[in-house]
């Protein structure tokens, strides 16, 4: 779970420093802060799962579920956030930052441990 958080991390820097050298700084932060929405709820989601994978096996699926939850409602709030304190976000450079981020998962499976 772990290496999927940190290939999101890598591909949201990759995003920024692309949408950086298209846009600009504005376009940068934008996108940083798109895959931020993503990576921040999936790392706490991680290190949750962790921590519930220590307890008997009965109490996994709920929280699971309840932790998928959270992460869901998390990346909303953060995106809302993201519109109230930075009223000049570029919003195509955070959608693609935070699609980005979101696919970085599909190569997780391909980077050997």
């Amino acid at each position: 779970m772990f290496k999927a958080v940190f290939l999101q991390i890598g591909a949201t820097i990759l995003a920024a420093i692309v949408a950086g050298a298209i846009i600009g700084v504005r376009g940068a932060l934008s996108a940083a802060l798109g895959g931020a929405a993503c990576v921040l709820p999936n790392l706490f989601f991680a290190l949750r799962l962790h921590v519930v994978s220590k307890r008997p096996a009965a109490s996994y699926p709920l929280a699971f579920f309840v932790g998928e939850f959270l992460k869901i409602a998390s990346t909303v709030g953060l995106l809302a956030t993201v519109r109230l304190v930075y009223p000049d976000v570029h919003w195509l450079a955070l959608f693609l930052g935070l699609v980005v981020a979101l696919k970085a998962n599909l190569f997780a499976f391909l980077v050997k441990t």
